[in-house]
């Protein structure tokens, strides 16, 4: 079972507990936190897992490329907020390309409707998911066997990765909020983990998989709990805009491709497989599959997705400067100034 048939099942468990919404435990929302911390952490240690100096000196266009996807993505997004119901904002990180799970999360913290930020973002996934088999087989052709796959590494056992791993979500949530970072439970632990393991003092730290799970479906879980009849007519109503977007973006995803293989002289296929905008491990599987050049396209993607799931705060600042010039402040903003510091 995938990530996507998770948070799928997660998002339907909690569309039906809403008729038992008033039994739910009020700890639910700190259990939420505490899943925004596990992924954060989860997602800083995925850098153990590659080789940036795949990149060589290409970094600097992977860079380039990916801030590209993301104002390209923003810019979807801001058209689809022109819809009745659905704020720039709430669009905007709806078609934020890279982390689903964890813009999901801090959605709401953001001042968004994470319901919809939750629907659109894991359409937006399946989509792209679901179609990369079609395009590798049309567009490409199977490169020989001689990446250089990814290799084995040292794990700690679980019963020392997950008092560290709770240790290190309990101290970035703590130190996100005393610099009043937005999105503090995902994004302080997530630096940590960066920094932790960039330095080497993480050594074999991983986070055990039920965790990473657990909280997914819990994120899932609370999205579709707050579903409502208003939140179904919305995405009825904006579902053709959705998937017409989601088509449209992703004709640059594959020009950014095309320009990252003339620079960096991939094959096609490793360039489409580094910038494309979703599916990170439907990418990996792709990529050993057709003998590609896995450690590029992995430390591609991974630079992706920091790089979106850091930008987010940043992007949710800004529309709601811009909304804040000409109206009064909604209560998106009220969320966004009472997160306690």
């Amino acid at each position: 079972m995938n990530t996507l048939d998770l948070v799928l099942i997660a998002i339907g468990c909690g569309v039906l507990a809403k008729m038992l919404a008033r039994y739910a435990p009020n700890t639910v929302s700190t259990a939420g936190r505490a899943a925004q911390g596990v992924l954060g952490v989860y997602t800083g240690l995925l850098v153990h897992s590659v080789s940036f100096d795949a990149l060589g000196s290409n970094w600097p266009i992977v860079i380039a490329i990916g801030i590209g996807t993301l104002a390209i993505s923003v810019a979807g997004g801001a058209l689809l907020g022109l819809h009745r119901n659905v704020s720039p904002l709430t669009g905007a990180l709806s078609l934020v390309a890279g982390g689903a799970a964890g813009v999901v999360a801090i959605a709401k913290e953001l001042g968004a409707d994470d319901r919809i930020v939750a629907a659109v973002q894991y359409l937006r996934v399946a989509l792209i998911m679901a179609s990369m088999p079609i395009i590798v087989a049309l567009f490409f052709h199977s490169t020989e066997d001689n990446a250089a796959h990814l290799s084995e590494t040292y794990s700690l056992p679980w019963y020392y990765s997950v008092p560290v791993v709770a240790l290190i979500v309990v101290v970035g949530t703590a130190a996100g909020r005393s610099v009043r970072l937005p999105g503090a439970g995902l994004l302080g632990p997530m630096a940590i983990a960066i920094v932790l393991d960039l330095t080497g003092i993480a050594g074999g730290l991983t986070v055990p998989m039920i965790l990473v799970q657990a909280g997914i479906m819990l994120i899932g879980w609370q999205a579709g709990l707050e579903f409502t009849r208003e939140s179904f007519q919305t995405m009825k109503r904006i579902l053709p805009t959705v998937l017409g977007l989601i088509v449209v973006l992703n004709v640059p995803a594959a020009g950014f491709g095309v320009v990252l293989a003339k620079v960096a002289g991939l094959s096609m296929l490793d360039g489409y497989l580094a910038t494309s905008p979703g599916g990170v491990y439907a990418v990996l599987a792709t990529a050993v599959g057709t003998g590609s050049n896995v450690t590029f396209v992995m430390a591609a993607q991974v630079i992706r997705i920091l790089l979106m799931l850091f930008a987010a705060p940043l992007v949710a600042r800004v529309f709601l400067k811009i909304a804040a010039r000409g109206e009064a402040p909604s209560s998106a903003d009220e969320r966004l100034v009472a997160v306690p510091a």
